[in-house]
């Protein structure tokens, strides 16, 4: 075997996804698409009572109905273990540990399961399946100033605190407290959450849509008390995900009803269903208090995050996390509360924590320069920390200033008339606004085996997933200068279990975590490669386990920065607020393809001009049931809100990771709803500190802005 040590490097160069025809031509399999004899269907039945008990369940006339085989509930669902902890470190999500109890603690819980011959029979069945409950008031009451809030360690610790925050505050010569707040919103991926099950020689087999296969393995073998070996779980394309593809109902309700009936069983979410069961961003009531200077450089800096969970399990919407690395002061307090109510648990949506920290945290910079008299860009500058805030911890790198010196450049910064309400085209208020972003860059153990063909090909086999990012791709060119080949001579395998553990696709963390696994077993593979030897028919494969590797790094603030600059058009009159342009650069590593990462960023700044403006999930106050659980209820930005975007990125390659790589895939969301709320502000004057900026907020913040 040969290489070619002189081919020019793959990484860094555009490259089409290696999978993209068969996504176009339909040949892509995804986890609904998958065809099975004797194929049974799942459709699941969900409260619609915000709390009680299960009184009965009718299940004789649903199971004479045509085609129907089984209705699985509380009283005679197999039992399943929820008492352990997943490998990210919390408990199983609630409504995955199913039917197990006959309590109701929000609306939305699933109650049953029908399963029959046809999807359609299934809908009929399980719709005219009738559920009698004790009904109980349930607790949905959200507000920043109940009494029962409190802290909750999540991935980070829930309180951190230096210095004498009131005192540095009492000494400050300008101060900044303001109350922001973040509605409810939804991942909804294109493709639905869906999982067929079935037993195979004795094994489990499911076929999903999610993040991970080695997490859903590890939850669902502890769940049905099963050795982690007698599960496989494949899911090779997956249609979106942006956090909310774990385990979850749909999985645990295939694999329940394939061990009752002993034949395969698929289970696909409706949309209307994931607004209960696939999680969602939880809303945020956020105080920020700043306390300056009269050169504008931060005294006191406090950031209050309260979010409410569900009554069944703690899940913290660590909004506070941005200030513990953006800026320092000399006292600094962060905090991160929750409030416990009778709705569905909230679960990681991209960007958690740092999506709605930064809207909250860079609205009150924004306010903070405007009284202050300094361009935001400049007071950005006066408090760049030389070491994490609250860490202490060195930077592994920390471009933000040169990310925010390019962006002004190109986004014409310089020309920007300070004062607000100054600019005009016709009946549109103009202005322009900036905010500076963060995620953390982190890496996690991953295995991988690289085959070197007969054919001079070779594969790559490893457990990560492609949710939409390009990942496939990513680990194609990293594998292509490994081994010092061409990607066309590179195939990549991906999305099964039985490859062995790696990193979920989530925290910015995939591509990281699997190209440095696929690099170390491509390395040992040209090791042991003999120029000019023939390959054996089996070819000759080489293993990698990164465990020792990532936990051997050094302790360092480890993230990717960005500059969000927007320019948005008001009008007063109708309320109605466009977009005009933005512009993101960004800081995130080595970029690996240069063409789908530019679209990670787009996407997230995207999405960040629909948390602006558009996003915002409703429930009953009374009852908890999501109002308009459907995407003609639910707005988020189309085409016609998409203005000219641009992304690009500064050369940023990490010292301490073997490519060189960062993480993309939610810095781009970070700080873009503030952008777009600091331009808000730059055109009529008016401070929005409640998204999204809806015509009616806007509406009334002109009258009484007129009325004042």
């Amino acid at each position: 075997m040969t290489t070619t040590p002189e081919l020019r490097q793959a990484v860094g160069t555009a490259h089409t996804r290696v999978e993209g025809r068969d996504k176009v031509t339909g040949a892509a399999r995804y986890a609904a698409d998958h065809p099975f004899t004797e194929l049974a269907h799942g459709w699941l039945v969900l409260s619609t009572v915000g709390r009680g008990r299960i009184r009965a369940v009718d299940t004789g006339p649903v199971l004479a109905m045509p085609g129907v085989l089984t209705v699985l509930h509380h009283g005679n669902a197999p039992r399943i273990r929820g008492d352990f902890v997943t490998m990210l470190g919390v408990p199983p999500e609630p409504t995955s540990v199913l039917f197990q109890h006959d309590r109701v603690p929000h609306a939305g819980w699933p109650v049953a399961l029908v399963v029959a011959e046809t999807p359609e029979q299934a809908r009929e069945a399980a719709e005219a399946l009738v559920v009698h409950y004790d009904e109980e008031p349930p607790d949905l009451d959200f507000r920043a100033d109940r009494g029962d809030a409190r802290p909750v360690d999540g991935h980070l610790p829930a309180v951190a605190e230096k210095g004498d925050l009131e005192a540095e505050l009492a000494a400050s010569a300008v101060v900044v407290d303001a109350e922001y707040t973040t509605p409810e919103e939804h991942h909804h991926p294109m493709e639905p959450h869906a999982a067929a099950a079935r037993w195979e020689d004795g094994r489990l087999e499911v076929l999903d849509s999610n993040q991970g296969s080695t997490w859903v393995v590890s939850v669902l073998a502890q769940m049905f008390s099963l050795d982690p070996g007698a599960v496989r779980v494949r899911s090779e394309h997956v249609g979106g995900g942006f956090g909310s593809k774990g385990v979850r109902a749909h999985q645990v309700a295939a694999a329940m009803a394939a061990t009752v009936l002993r034949r395969p069983v698929r289970v696909v979410m409706t949309r209307r269903q994931m607004f209960s069961l696939a999680g969602h961003r939880s809303p945020t009531v956020q105080r920020v208090r700043l306390g300056a200077d009269a050169e504008g450089r931060l005294r006191a800096l406090e950031h209050r995050c309260l979010n409410p969970t569900s009554t069944v399990q703690d899940f913290v919407e660590p909004g506070a996390a941005p200030a513990r690395v953006m800026y320092d002061a000399a006292a600094h307090h962060t905090a991160n509360l929750v409030v416990a109510l009778n709705r569905p648990t909230p679960t990681w949506m991209r960007a958690p924590g740092e999506a709605p920290g930064s809207f909250a945290l860079e609205s009150a910079l924004d306010e903070l320069a405007e009284q202050c008299g300094l361009d935001p860009i400049e007071l950005r500058a006066r408090n760049e920390p030389t070491h994490g805030p609250v860490s202490g911890l060195p930077f592994s790198g920390r471009n933000l200033l040169a990310c925010f010196r390019e962006g002004a450049r190109r986004f014409g910064w310089a020309e920007r008339d300070p004062r607000p309400g100054r600019r005009r085209d016709g009946r549109w208020l103009l202005g322009t606004g900036t905010a500076a972003a963060s995620f953390p860059a982190g890496a996690g153990p991953s295995t991988a085996a690289v085959t070197a063909e007969a054919d001079g090909t070779f594969t790559v086999r490893i457990g990560a997933a492609d949710i939409g990012t390009g990942a496939r791709t990513a680990i194609t060119l990293v594998a292509a200068d490994a081994l010092r080949t061409t990607p066309e001579r590179v195939r990549v395998r991906i999305g099964d279990s039985d490859f062995g553990p790696a990193m979920i696709a989530g925290g910015s963390t995939g591509t990281r975590s699997w190209a440095w696994a696929v690099r170390a077993a491509a390395a040992e593979l040209r090791e042991r490669l003999v120029p000019g030897a023939t390959i054996p028919p089996q070819g000759i494969t080489a293993r990698s386990d990164t465990t020792e590797a990532v936990g051997a790094l050094a302790a360092a603030e480890r993230h990717s920065f960005g500059a969000q600059f927007a320019e948005v058009a008001v009008d007063t009159a109708t309320g109605e607020v466009r977009v005009r342009r933005m512009l993101g650069i960004f800081a995130a590593g080595r970029i690996v393809n240069p063409l789908t990462a530019r679209s990670q960023f787009l996407g997230g700044m995207v999405w960040g001009i629909s948390m602006a403006l558009h996003e915002e999930a409703v429930r009953d106050p009374s009852s908890g049931v999501p109002v308009g659980a459907d995407l003609a209820g639910y707005h988020v930005a189309t085409h016609a809100d998409v203005p000219l975007l641009e992304a690009d990125w500064i050369d940023d390659p990490d010292p301490d990771d073997p490519v060189g790589i960062k993480g993309i895939g939610e810095v781009g969301i970070v700080g873009a709803a503030a952008a777009v709320a600091n331009a808000v502000w730059h055109a009529t004057g008016v401070r929005h500190r409640d998204l999204p900026i809806r015509p009616d907020r806007v509406l009334r913040a002109a009258a009484e802005a007129r009325h004042a």
